[in-house]
């Protein structure tokens, strides 16, 4: 079970007190959730009792492994210089935080398709894994994620959850999210509502939200408009240039559901151009709720993703491949955020 304390305090002296195994203290201390909850917190007090810290060096000596994994952006076109989708600068904070609770250190940098990402990071032993942040055009991506996993690579992404064979995916339940925002338009009274945002396999994420849609529709008796549908991608430019596209074709429409946040503000500025009124002629949705969404005006509704519980999962589903554990891929639930722009008629 342990062995007496002696001189500095060491795991096998926080074992000896807490009535238990030193690996399950090794355990505990890196917050593997094999160790029970009430387990995990005994041995947690008893170390901050016996103010012992963990030694990263012999741990990682002892286990092959750094103890850091690496997050890497995919570069994204934005007005300013960071070439990070705002969604994702949110996502950070708690991918942060769920790293500081298990020991861990976070390198972080982009990742660019021609880069060879289990090179630079996981085969050097820089770092144990990898957490992948948006992808572009997915067909061209998923390649380079069945390359990763055929080379057993450790990585966990964000994005649209399917049963292929690129990788553990931890994100959104985008269809069952674009019914929720479908319903609410449809709710308040809307029954034209077109959608920003490209509606196929190169941006699944998109794809999803936009069948969210049409099953809140086709529920509501309302029938699918190709014409009502327009290509963009997440920047504010592209959703302008979508939603003048929409107006400029003469389709009669009565509200927007953005495929994204950026999108949908975009929109906005379009609509404020031709003269449409937000909410009173055209209601607007996007998705992501991101801190710009509600400064708009009038203030943006929107599909709230679960940035927090994202960025837990992201790092548990990690982790489980490290250790040699299976997690399988993850959808959380999103969650409608009402405001301004989507008032009834």
């Amino acid at each position: 079970m342990g062995r007496k304390p002696t001189g500095r305090p060491t795991s096998f002296d926080i074992a000896y007190a807490a009535g238990v195994s030193q690996p399950t203290v090794s355990r505990a201390l890196r917050g593997d959730k094999s160790v029970s909850a009430n387990t995990r917190a005994r041995i947690e007090a008893i170390a901050r009792d016996l103010n012992y810290t963990v030694d990263k060096n012999a741990s990682s000596l002892r286990s092959q492994r750094s103890n850091t994994i690496a997050l890497l952006f995919f570069e994204d076109p934005t007005p300013d210089e960071s070439m990070i989708n705002p969604f994702f600068l949110a996502m950070l904070g708690s991918i942060t935080r769920a790293c500081a609770d298990r020991g861990l250190d976070l390198l972080i940098s982009f990742q660019r398709m021609e880069d060879d990402w289990h090179v630079q990071y996981q085969d050097s032993h820089r770092a144990d894994g990898l957490i992948l942040l948006g992808y572009g055009d997915y067909t061209k991506y998923r390649e380079r994620m069945e390359q990763l996993v055929r080379q057993g690579t450790h990585f966990a992404r964000w994005g649209s959850v399917s049963s292929d064979t690129s990788g553990v995916t931890v994100g959104t339940d985008n269809v069952t999210a674009g019914k929720l925002a479908g319903r609410h338009l449809i709710e308040s009274g809307r029954r034209r509502i077109a959608f920003l945002g490209h509606a196929d396999d190169h941006y699944p994420e998109f794809a999803g939200r936009y069948r969210g849609l049409l099953e809140a529709m086709q529920d509501g008796g309302i029938a699918k408009d190709a014409a009502l549908q327009f290509d963009a991608l997440t920047t504010e430019e592209e959703g302008w240039a979508a939603a003048k596209g929409l107006l400029d074709s003469g389709a009669q429409f009565d509200a927007i559901f953005a495929a994204s946040d950026l999108i949908a503000i975009g929109a906005m500025r379009a609509l404020a151009e031709a003269g449409r009124r937000v909410p009173q002629d055209v209601a607007v949705v996007g998705f992501d709720d991101i801190p710009a969404a509600s400064l708009t005006t009038p203030p943006l509704t929107t599909v709230m993703q679960d940035i927090r519980g994202a960025g837990q999962a992201l790092v548990e589903t990690l982790l489980a491949q490290i250790e040699g554990r299976d997690l399988p891929p993850r959808k959380l639930p999103g969650k409608l955020v009402v405001r301004g722009s989507s008032g009834r008629t």
